[in-house]
């Protein structure tokens, strides 16, 4: 890889990393953020569930902008914009101010994290270069999340708002470093290959600048919208409530096959989910996920509420999950090109399945040492998974459709995590309210009863992971004639 493909590829780390800081950061600031603010459970929810709105909603629609206008340009303009409404966060005076900071700094990451990835499916020539890219690039992403944990509960411990400007002091040095290093055209430099579309939007073979599918976009993302909506509030929403913004997501969505169906340029080729890799690597990421941030909650609530650990000591505790940001970039490529990706993603999987069960007998004097392995383990599964899944899910796809499918990929671990979360979370919930033993002893009969979700969909997700492709072997048309037939071909195929 040359020195420009390595700032590239630094550039699209630091953002990915930036984003999953950002997650992690605000997690622990939020008792002190409703300390300062005085605001009410209501409030502090929507806090983060604005970013996930944002962020989940717009996913679809920004993979195919990146397509459409310019990879290039979908990377750098919304992370100015996410430098400027982040540091609005940080100087907010009230709690709707952050909820409409959180909501637009999560659609900034909707439309930068799909161009981020598509300039590397699409920029770093196939084999050995791509492979390792996608590797670092989902390791760094996992490693920021997970240093995020450490990290907030430091900038918490000097001021809650530091939570919300440190991310503009890096945003600052990503965006300043991209401006030059991102191409702005497809063509291959020297021996770079780094391709991007850059300043000149994509163009029909007609010359005409392609035209952006509105009424898809519009009906796709208010269905998305309202689903994550749906999902987020679930656990503490009217059940009317729930079950209307739940239909009136599926008519939208219906609405959205019906314009696809019959739109000349669709924002999604209804084709595209006839590639089989693509659909199991989606299903798969969303399990994934789902397991990965529910489990990560329950464990994080057992340690702080009946251990009685502070904020920092939980975090040091779970950032053992961090591992993947060493081993993705450095035990996994190998794993891959010995193995292929199905197979390392299965061991990933299992991996994450012997985790979670490991995890289960929690008690009140559970030493960490025992629960350790469960954590490192996890973060192993996590290096092995999330970068051979990416390299599925846009292996094989067009070039003109990179963007659209790094958006279902990133729009179906959305999903994940809010499934996983809201799933564990009415798990738990319920689970408490019916405990017959009080106190402390209920608390831990639900957390143990909630750590089944993530067990779940680790086993779901072993069995729909994708699979090795099989080369078809073509039979002759007649049979052979065995005193004319000469030898066989050494592996049997036809030619």
């Amino acid at each position: 890889m040359s020195g420009r493909g390595r700032g590239v590829l630094l550039v699209l780390c630091g953002a990915i990393f930036l984003e999953g800081i950002d997650v992690a950061v605000l997690n622990v600031a939020l008792p002190s953020i409703r300390a300062e603010l005085g605001l009410s459970t209501g409030e502090l929810q929507w806090v983060m569930s604005a970013y996930v709105l944002g962020y989940g909603g717009f996913m679809l629609l920004g993979g195919r902008a990146a397509d459409l206008f310019g990879r290039r340009r979908m990377f750098l303009l919304p992370l100015a914009v996410f430098l400027v409404f982040s540091g609005l966060g940080g100087l907010a005076g009230d709690g709707w101010t952050l909820v409409l900071a959180r909501f637009v700094t999560g659609t900034c990451a909707a439309f930068l994290m799909p161009a981020g990835l598509s300039v590397i499916t699409t920029g770093f020539p196939a084999g050995r270069q791509r492979t390792t890219a996608l590797l670092v690039y989902s390791g760094t992403g996992g490693g920021g999340f997970s240093v995020g944990l450490v990290v907030g509960g430091l900038l918490t411990a000097a001021d809650w708002r530091w939570v919300f400007f440190a991310p503009v002091v890096l945003a600052a040095l990503i965006l300043a470093a991209g401006l030059p290093l991102i191409p702005r055209t497809e063509e291959a430099r020297g021996t770079e290959e780094i391709r991007t579309d850059g300043a000149p939007a994509a163009r029909t073979a007609a010359g005409q600048r392609p035209r952006l599918d509105l009424p898809g976009a519009v009906t796709v993302t208010a269905a998305i919208l309202l689903f994550v909506l749906t999902v987020e509030r679930a656990t503490h929403a009217p059940p009317v409530q729930t079950l209307a913004t739940l239909a009136a997501s599926l008519l939208l969505l219906l609405a959205f096959v019906l314009i696809e169906r019959r739109s000349p340029a669709p924002l999604v080729r209804p084709g595209i989910f006839r590639t089989r890799a693509l659909v199991r690597a989606n299903l798969t990421g969303l399990l994934f996920t789902a397991g990965f941030f529910g489990f990560q909650f329950i464990a994080v609530l057992y340690l702080r509420e009946l251990r009685g650990w502070s904020t920092v000591r939980t975090s040091f505790a779970m950032l053992a999950m961090g591992a993947d940001v060493v081993l993705a970039p450095l035990l996994t490529p190998r794993l891959v090109r010995r193995f292929g990706t199905a197979r390392v993603i299965l061991g990933g999987l299992l991996l994450a399945a012997v985790a979670y069960a490991a995890f289960l007998p929690l008690g009140m004097d559970r030493a960490y040492a025992a629960m350790f392995p469960s954590v490192l383990l996890i973060g192993v599964a996590f290096a092995l998974v999330h970068g051979p899944l990416t390299m599925t899910a846009t292996d094989g796809v067009a070039e003109r459709e990179q963007g659209l499918a790094a958006g279902l990929l990133y729009t179906s671990l959305q999903f994940g995590a809010a499934l996983g979360l809201s799933a564990a979370t009415a798990v738990a919930t319920a689970v408490a309210g019916a405990a017959t033993a009080p106190g402390d002893a209920g608390l831990l009969s639900a957390y143990r009863t909630a750590l089944l979700v993530p067990l779940l969909t680790a086993v779901l997700a072993v069995l729909l992971s994708p699979r090795e492709r099989r080369r078809r072997r073509l039979r002759p048309l007649t049979p052979p004639k065995p005193a004319l037939c000469g030898p066989a071909a050494p592996d049997g195929r036809g030619e």
